[in-house]
């Protein structure tokens, strides 16, 4: 019996062993997946990150060419009120004189 126990035995121990290569193998099979998937996932954040640094950019020389455009529209409400204005006042010293 102590030979069918030691084979038993021997079995087992080659057993335990695939097991703890199975394991082994796996948990760097997990670990490489992770680092992957982490890559990916860094990859995909910082190409984020500089379409939203364009965005932010794009977004400040939007808003700079608005505002020169209200000043611009500002200067001709003011420009065409004077040549109203002045017309204005033409046309009643005109009508004065007569």
């Amino acid at each position: 019996m102590s030979s069918g126990e030691s084979a038993l035995d021997l079995a087992a121990r080659r057993l335990e062993q695939a097991v703890h290569v199975l394991e082994q193998r796996l948990a760097q099979r997990l670990k490489s997946a992770g680092e992957t998937v982490g890559g990916l996932f860094d990859q995909d954040r910082a190409n984020l990150a500089a379409e939203l640094d364009e965005a932010r950019a794009r977004e400040r020389e939007l808003e700079a060419a608005g505002a020169e455009a209200s000043a611009a529209l500002g200067r001709a409400i003011l420009e065409i009120r004077a040549a109203l204005n002045g017309a204005a006042q033409s046309s009643s010293h005109s009508g004065a004189e007569h």
